[in-house]
């Protein structure tokens, strides 16, 4: 039987200034921008880290975004991870506090639009409680 290993090499974003969101995403991520031309890259910081590639607008952007990015901090620290990266720049746009059991999530923007999410997950023993 062959075995598959995949695993995310890099999450490609278009944006009207590459440089100025690289720079706000290297000030979440902690990574240092390699600029290249008129594109830049974040590295993964860490094991667990991602890598993030931003490169110019080639067309319009959608009216309606297609994906976004989850990232998740420990249980209870939600609310202080927003209020770091509001401070940063990032754009609050709702919260998903009690629909689901298993997770909350505040939903953000980024400097140029792009939503992403900030999860937490409740211990196993609170869920539903």
């Amino acid at each position: 039987m062959t075995t598959h290993q995949i695993t995310l090499g890099a999450i490609n974003l278009e944006a009207q200034d590459p440089s100025m969101l690289a720079g706000f995403w290297a000030d979440i991520t902690g990574a240092m921008p390699s600029p290249g031309g008129n594109s830049v890259y974040l590295p993964p910081v860490g094991p667990g880290g991602f890598a993030m590639f931003f490169h110019p607008v080639t067309a319009p952007r959608p009216e309606h975004q297609a994906s976004h990015l989850d990232l998740t901090v420990p249980w209870g620290s939600r609310q202080v991870e927003v209020e770091r990266l509001i401070g940063l720049g990032a754009v609050y746009r709702w919260d998903v506090l009690d629909e689901y059991p298993h997770v909350q999530w505040t939903t953000l923007a980024d400097p140029e639009g792009n939503l992403f999410c900030i999860a937490e997950h409740p211990p196993v023993d609170q869920q539903g409680a």
